[in-house]
């Protein structure tokens, strides 16, 4: 029997807690539990906890905690910045590789970029919606976007840098010795010559991956998984 997960911040050193609001309703209204199933609860941070339900109401679900651990932090911190691309593209991106763990997710405006407005909110939903489904013990942070330039400032203490453009080097040859790790994914249209100067100039690695032309969303999407799994 599947085991459903949910992550909020629970104080987890209580014995009994009451859950309200949205995971209330869907314990109750969506999933339709009943009292004696248990549930996995993650306070966001890294302790996870086994909990039975022993009482619904009308609108909470009172649940034991007849366990707790502390769950393993992710080594290496991946964070992507992404190019905002069309509405469903970038909530593709942002469910995919929260699934396959990146730890936060900025997304900037570039020359290129031809959209610029999100709805932050209903992205913080769809990664948590998708931290839980995965198994993952937190939900990566999404900011509020920022221009190109900008967000080249915020990488200048990072192990690894890497922007991601056709006309760079083969992603191969990386080991899995970089604890903070940023990578930037382009727009529709590409960076432009003047960006690819810029990064290069902030000691970015520019690389590729392989040879074919890649929408914006899937380059975000593989790229997290790989650098995320170096070895």
């Amino acid at each position: 029997m599947k085991i459903h997960r949910f992550i909020d911040n629970f104080d987890l050193s209580q014995k009994q807690l009451e859950i309200s609001g949205d995971i209330a309703h869907q314990i109750i209204k969506v999933l339709k539990l009943e009292i004696g199933e248990k549930i996995e609860l993650c306070d966001g941070k890294h302790i996870s906890a086994m909990a039975d339900i022993r009482e619904i109401k009308n609108k909470s679900v009172i649940v034991e905690i007849t366990q707790t651990w502390t769950s393993d932090v992710q080594v290496n911190k991946v964070t992507l910045f992404c190019s905002i691309l069309k509405k469903e593209n970038f909530e593709l991106v942002v469910q995919k590789t929260t699934e396959v763990g990146v730890y936060k997710i900025i997304p900037i405006i570039s020359a290129r970029t031809i959209k610029t407005g999100l709805n932050l909110e209903r992205l913080q939903k769809i990664a948590k919606e998708a931290s839980e489904q995965s198994g993952r013990i937190n939900v990566p942070e999404i900011l509020e976007p920022m221009v190109f330039e900008k967000s080249l400032k915020l990488c200048k203490e990072n192990d690894l840098n890497i922007l991601f453009d056709g006309s760079g080097e083969p992603l191969g040859g990386l080991a899995a010795k970089w604890e903070k790790i940023n990578i930037f994914i382009g727009p529709e249209g590409g960076w432009t010559e003047e960006e690819i100067k810029k990064a290069r100039s902030a000691n970015f690695k520019i690389m590729k991956l392989g040879n074919l032309t890649l929408r914006g969303e899937t380059a975000a999407i593989i790229s997290s998984y790989l650098v995320i799994n170096l070895k």
